[in-house]
């Protein structure tokens, strides 16, 4: 069915037609039909989905005959890049309309985002922690809103923003039209959406997560060591290019980027320890080919979207069935191809069984020929945490002895200056203050009258 079909305005369905859209999704054929019909939508979608369309394209047709200057939808989402992301995406499909957007989110000054709020943008998309703090001046005001979105709001309920959450809800008008979105919906998410939502259409609520058709799943057994090694191989003979590399912490997206980057590998990282421009410029970097590995923690798993992705590598096997759902989604978005790679040491196989488990069949073991699995590495690729805690120990425990030492000279200059300071110390003073020539405190009223007092 074409886009035609929903009775979108002619000005949004140009703007699909030149984002290249030719037909819905599954998710948005389900979602788009009840939300501009009014309805709230709770709806179960898998990353990659088309979802964003799903929701942006009935809040725009409901804007388009509506006054400026009054914000009149408000999406939340869980990270600073997917609500870029949601805005950009916004922007490309309002194109040809009057409607306005803007994206609230921390790591940035706070003055053109109040901009958008004093002037009353149609669309804020935000995350929760940084609208909060908005909130709490006068001039944040959402008594005219009429759409909510929450996007990934499994994601944001693994981020913990829960509370802030339902601190934002106080702050809105009950009367409202609610679009819920979310990959799983554990209890507490379910719990939310019975106090949000009013007679919901469902769409998928019961659909098994799974990655996206047309993704090419694959395990590489390797051992600890060696995965820094393979995965170099792997972009030097060609087998790799384009790539998002997923690691468990921010330490190992940090070792993994130095050593790539010291083998000549163009890479940029991003996690949470980055700032906002640093994240910025390396998925614009990727984005537009000036970098070739992107080296990531689970903060760019879900609703970054890049063009003809074509790798994704798991460096690390994901605790979490979810994790790698939708770590692996970041390819073969909107029914495009990709391969998905997963480095699987010994001691993750265990993850690696819950994974299988839920995709429901045994990824397929492979191998990289000629690649001698068992050397050992020229290097360490990571220092074991419980030695990194005991060399911050020794650095805390060396800088308390500096500290201790310092106190201790500080204090002896001082008793020196002091000592230098009292009037025995001075040449040519008296022994006493009452000796020779001084009087006694007492003064004249002392014997002998106003005689100068007895010599010791």
């Amino acid at each position: 069915m074409p886009f035609s079909t929903f009775g979108l305005h002619p000005d949004l369905l140009r703007g699909v037609r030149e984002l290249g859209f030719t037909r819905p999704t599954p998710i948005q054929e389900q979602a788009i039909p009840p939300a501009m019909a009014g309805k709230d939508v709770l709806a179960c979608a898998m990353t990659g989905s088309g979802k964003t369309a799903a929701f942006l394209l009935p809040i725009l047709q409901h804007l388009m005959g509506k006054p400026r200057g009054t914000t009149r939808a408000l999406i939340l989402t869980p990270t600073r890049e997917l609500a870029a992301q949601i805005d950009a995406h916004l922007a490309e499909l309002a194109v040809h309309s009057p409607i306005s957007g803007a994206a609230v989110f921390g790591g940035v000054g706070m003055g053109p985002q109040e901009h958008a709020l004093r002037t009353g943008v149609d669309v804020i998309v935000a995350t929760p922690g940084r609208l909060l703090d908005h909130l709490r001046q006068p001039y944040a005001k959402f008594d005219k809103l009429e759409f909510l979105v929450l996007d990934e709001a499994d994601r944001m309920l693994d981020m913990g923003f829960l509370p802030d959450i339902r601190r934002i809800l106080k702050q809105l008008p009950t009367k409202r039209q609610t679009l819920f979105f979310s990959a799983t919906m554990p209890g507490p998410i379910l719990e939310l959406t019975r106090e949000m939502l009013h007679q919901p259409a469902m769409i998928n609520l019961e659909r098994k997560a799974a990655p996206a058709v047309g993704i090419t799943q694959a395990v590489y057994p390797v051992r600890e060591e060696l995965k820094a090694d393979l995965f170099l191989e792997l972009i030097r003979r060609g087998v790799l290019h384009d790539v998002i590399v997923f690691t468990r912490t921010k330490h190992r997206s940090n070792r993994l980027a130095d050593f790539l980057g010291s083998h000549g590998v163009s890479c940029a990282k991003i996690h949470g320890n980055r700032s906002q421009a640093q994240r910025t410029d390396a998925l614009e970097g990727f984005k537009a080919g000036r970098i070739k590995v992107l080296v990531a923690t689970d903060i760019v798993a879900r609703g970054i979207d890049v063009e003809e992705l074509g790798h994704v590598v798991n460096f690390d096997v994901p605790h979490q069935p979810e994790d790698y759902i939708h770590r692996v989604g970041r390819t073969a978005r909107a029914e495009a191809t990709g391969d998905a790679f997963t480095f699987v040491s010994p001691e993750e196989e265990g993850d690696l069984r819950a994974i299988e488990r839920a995709v429901g069949h045994k990824l397929l073991r492979v191998t990289l020929p000629d690649f001698d699995y068992a050397r050992r590495p020229a290097e360490r690729f990571e220092v074991p945490i419980a030695e990194r805690i005991a060399a911050i120990r020794a650095r805390k425990a060396e800088e308390r002895a500096r500290a201790k030492a310092k106190a201790e000279r500080k204090a002896q200059a001082a008793g020196a200056s002091s000592s230098r300071a009292t009037p025995s110390s001075r040449p040519g003073a008296p022994a006493h203050p009452s000796g020779p020539g001084r009087p006694r405190s007492g003064g004249g009223r002392g014997r002998g009258g106003g005689g100068g007092g007895r010599s010791r």
